[in-house]
């Protein structure tokens, strides 16, 4: 047993029963294990979370990399987002853990920064400078983070409109929006 094992094996029960029910006992159910033996790995629960939190982030970041690789303006915008969105869906578990709450030290030294230095270079393409860059990352990470928490908790459901059509749409408005970005 290892720490790293333990952490993909919360990550993943993370995504089969949520993340707010992923618990050390759990964990050590998973392993037949008694919840005292997990703890020479970990320290608690929570560094468990914020293990599955930086796990989280860290995947994500890379899957969103691989998609961005060779892309420019809309194309990249909309391969960020999809990439994002599929996460979520395919890892609900995981994404809820990415949304967790860092302490500084460990946000700085996590792929936090990854992600923002993503956006960043998405926005670039649409030629943004300070302070605007900071309101179009913000604008970004809310839109994408709302959607899908919206989606993955069944919210669209009940609608005639498919989610696929609106997500298409909303990444049609936000390029017109980053392309067309109003003056202070």
């Amino acid at each position: 047993m290892t720490v790293e094992r333990l952490t993909r094996a919360a990550a993943d029960l993370a995504d089969e029963v949520g993340f707010e029910n992923m618990t050390v006992a759990a964990l050590a159910r998973r392993f037949d294990v008694k919840e005292a033996s997990l703890y020479s790995h970990i320290k608690n629960a929570r560094d468990l979370r914020t293990r599955v939190a930086l796990l989280a982030l860290a995947e994500l970041a890379d899957k969103v990399a691989a998609e961005l690789a060779g892309r420019a303006g809309k194309d990249a915008l909309v391969a960020f987002a999809g990439a994002y969105r599929d996460y979520a869906k395919r890892h609900p578990g995981r994404y809820t853990a990415a949304q967790l709450k860092l302490d500084p030290e460990t946000a700085a030294m996590s792929a936090a920064g990854r992600h923002s230095e993503m956006t960043r270079a998405i926005l670039r393409g649409y030629q943004l400078s300070e302070p605007d860059q900071t309101d179009a990352v913000r604008m970004l990470h809310s839109t994408f983070h709302g959607y899908v928490s919206l989606e993955t908790a069944g919210g669209f459901r009940h609608h005639p409109r498919a989610a696929e059509a609106s997500w298409s749409r909303t990444l049609d408005a936000l390029d017109r929006i980053l392309r067309d970005w109003p003056p202070a």
